[in-house]
Parts: structure tokens; C-alpha cells; sequence
């Protein structure tokens, strides 16, 4: 059987000619033990090829596999199968009264994928996905099954592993007591005169909150205030309130989004920026995201803005959002409270690498760390300098992986000696 696969922008295209997608856990066993070379393909919201498996591996699906939500009220912890998405997550979550303390603009994407990468939410104190992580199940390369806990001093390097380590099939992760949000938008908040006292303020005035700038002008467009309703209202005396509902991406309607004007509702519903009911975009876009120590946010943001001709000509929007340091080997935010800065560039890789590689030198001071899942020209030396556990993590690949299974073209560049 020969197929088309690619990613969901269809800036990638896999030399795979064949999505596996087995139905039982005995199944990809037995398709890892018999395979050279395995890459995982989950919701396919990665923009570069870190999926890519070569002409000669193999593509894996774990989408298929009878979907498991294990909630253990008295735990607080639920048990989840890989390939779920956090929408379907979530809502099974909330019907025991718990939470994630956590969830990305994107409700649709797979929980393996998606803490494998390094994806996050905002909040000075909400760390990574994968912080809420206590137990992850991989399949590892010669087929057999194996669990790292928080107990393992392996466990560093098993959730946020770009997929090197094998194929996760389940993840046990913490819950909170459900909570209700209420979301408030906030227009045109000027860059002029912000020093880092003042950005602190402002992105510590809630549970979460965003700033949105396409860089035509010195500021943000957008703020969206996430408030927890159990904590207090902070007064936004920064900008001004949102008079229609706003959409990240200027020019596009707000009716995908979740709700604003400060409605309460439950978690699931107001910390994602879209609505898990619907596709907030075709997929026609490109994304890099760097994520850089927080203490520099305010110096990285006028380092944009100094370049912003250059990224505005290929930008649809931009993200600014803070993330709580975290102790996973590869996370972008290892050991360290972060900035990040997010750009949903136009769906055009020819045009848009080379302001990419031009927003990489302005933000290269800052030691910023390339987003795993992204568009990113970082070279290998420099993930080398800003990872200080990648030495630990490469020991660690070849511990579970020594014939290098899972180590496509992507994953030996990180992983260079």
C-alpha cells in the first residue's frame, strides 16, 4: 500500500509509504522488534522532521489503540493512552471533578506528542505539559515494554525525549481539583516604556495570560487575561477591553475561540485559546517558537521589535507567553523560569527560513532554545550549550536504543557527539 502522508501543514511530506497504525499493544511490539528504524507520528502538529522515519523506516500511529482515560479520584492522577488528544483528556478529567493545572492554545493535539516536544501553556507558574507527568510507558526497541516513574533517575529524560527512547503508549499524569476560569481580552498595549518590573506585573496578573503582536507596530494587539475564579481580579489598567470577540490572528473571526468577556467557565473550556469542537485553521502556516530565561523577556521583545520589518513581512501573529521552570533533560524551560516567544508565520518555507534564521541571530544573546516541534535553524553546537543534560540524555538513548531504532536523521543531529 502506497500513501501520501504528511504533516497537518503540509510543509512535510514522509518518505514512509505506509502509516502503521495497530490496534494492540502485542502489535507494536511486534512491529518495533521487526523494524530498523521507528519514528511515532501523533497529532502531526510538528512543523519540521522530527517524525521523519527515512525511505527505509518505519511510520507509527498509536492513534488506534483502544483509547484508555483511567482516572483515580484518590490519587489524583489519571492514567492516559498515548495517542489521546487533550480535548478527550480533559473532558473525562472534569467529569471527576479534576483538572489538568494545565492545557496549550491547542486542544487537539496528542498528550505523547505533545510533552515529548516540549509543548506548553502560559502562567509564571505552570511549568510544561509534561511537569504534570509521574509515570511514562514506552515500548522500547527490542519490543518489550518498560516504566520510568519520578522514583527513576532515567525519569529526567523520558518525557520530553523527541520520541528517542521508543514508543510511548501510556502516560500517568497529576491532577488538581477542577477549577473555572474566566477570560478577558485587552487591546493595543504599547512596547514603549514596558521595562522588566512592569512585564512581570502584567503577566503575573492571572492564572495565564498571552500577548499578541503581528510586529507591524512597537506593541501587542492583544492581551488575553486568564483568570482563575477562585483567585483575585487583578485590575488591567494596561490596555483597553476587548469591545468584540478577538481571534489570535488579525483579520480572522473570533467564533473558533474560546469564550471571552470575562463568562466563567470550566478549565477545559478557557485555557485553550480554541474551542476543542472546532479547527481553529486549515493548517496553511509555519511555526517556530524560542523560549529564552525570563529575566531577558523585555530585552528579547525590543531585539524583535528592532528586526520587525523583516518579520512582520512573513508573520501572522505572534505569541508572547511565560512558563515555569521544569526538570526534564531536553525541556526548553530545563531549570529555568521562561519567556516564549511563538510566531505563526505564512505557509511558505522559502520565504519564511530566511527571516527565521535573521530572528534567530536577534535573539541569540538571550540563549533562547528552539522549540523541539518547530521550524528552527539552531545549530547542533548551540543545542549542545543551552542543553546542559544532553550529554545525559544521549547516554540515556543508547542505554534503551544502543542500535539507534528511533534515532532518524533529526534526532542523531541533536544527539551528535
Amino acid at each position: 500500500m502506497t500513501e501520501t502522508i504528511t504533516n497537518w501543514a503540509g510543509n512535510i511530506t514522509y518518505s514512509a509509504k505506509e502509516l502503521h497504525r495497530p490496534y494492540s499493544l502485542d502489535g507494536i511490539a511486534a512491529l518495533v522488534a521487526s523494524s530498523a528504524r521507528v519514528r511515532v507520528l501523533g497529532s502531526g502538529h510538528s512543523f519540521n522532521e522530527i517524525a521523519e522515519p527515512g525511505p527505509e523506516g518505519v511510520l507509527l500511529s498509536i492513534a488506534d489503540l483502544p483509547p484508555v482515560i483511567d482516572v483515580d479520584t484518590a490519587a489524583r492522577t489519571v492514567r492516559v493512552s498515548g495517542g489521546v488528544r487533550y480535548a478527550e483528556l480533559a473532558r473525562a478529567v472534569h467529569a471527576h471533578g479534576l483538572a489538568l493545572d494545565n492545557m496549550a492554545s491547542l486542544p487537539h493535539i496528542s498528550v505523547a506528542g505533545s510533552v515529548a516536544t516540549g509543548t506548553h501553556g502560559s502562567g509564571v507558574g505552570n511549568g510544561p505539559l509534561a511537569s504534570a507527568v509521574r509515570e511514562v510507558e514506552l515500548v522500547t526497541a527490542d519490543g518489550s515494554a518498560l516504566t520510568v516513574g519520578r522514583d527513576d533517575p532515567r525519569f529526567g529524560g523520558a518525557v520530553t525525549s523527541l520520541g528517542a527512547l521508543g514508543v510511548v503508549t501510556a502516560l500517568t499524569l497529576d491532577l488538581v481539583p477542577a477549577f473555572d476560569v474566566e477570560q478577558r481580552v485587552f487591546t493595543e498595549f504599547p512596547l514603549v516604556g514596558l521595562d522588566s518590573a512592569a512585564f512581570e506585573t502584567v503577566m503575573s496578573s492571572a492564572y495565564s495570560v498571552s500577548l499578541f503582536t503581528d510586529w507591524r507596530e512597537p506593541g501587542f494587539r492583544q492581551v488575553w487575561v486568564k483568570r482563575r475564579v477562585d483567585q483575585p481580579l487583578v485590575p488591567f489598567p494596561w490596555a483597553a477591553p476587548a469591545t468584540e470577540k478577538m481571534h489570535p490572528v488579525p483579520g480572522m473571526p473570533g467564533v473558533n475561540c474560546t469564550e471571552q468577556f470575562g463568562v466563567p467557565g470550566p478549565w477545559h473550556e478557557r485555557l485553550p485559546h480554541f474551542r476543542a469542537e472546532f479547527t481553529p485553521s486549515s493548517g496553511a502556516e509555519l511555526q517556530s517558537e524560542y523560549l529564552l530565561p525570563r529575566a531577558y523577556a523585555v530585552e528579547a521583545l525590543h531585539a524583535v521589535d528592532a528586526v520587525r520589518e523583516t518579520v512582520a513581512g512573513v508573520l501572522q501573529t505572534c505569541e508572547v507567553r511565560t512558563v515555569a521552570a521544569d526538570e526534564q533533560w531536553l525541556s526548553p524551560s530545563y531549570g529555568r523560569d521562561t519567556v516564549a516567544l511563538h510566531f505563526t508565520w505564512i505557509e511558505n518555507t522559502a520565504a519564511v527560513l530566511p527571516v527565521v534564521r535573521r530572528l534567530e541571530e536577534a535573539l541569540d544573546p538571550f540563549d533562547a532554545r528552539p522549540h523541539w516541534g518547530k521550524v528552527f535553524t539552531t545549530p547542533t553546537e548551540v543545542l549542545r550549550e543551552r542543553y546542559p543534560r544532553l550529554g545525559d540524555f544521549r547516554k540515556l538513548a543508547r542505554e534503551l536504543d544502543p542500535e539507534g531504532k528511533f534515532a532518524n536523521a533529526f534526532v542523531r543531529t541533536v544527539l551528535a557527539d
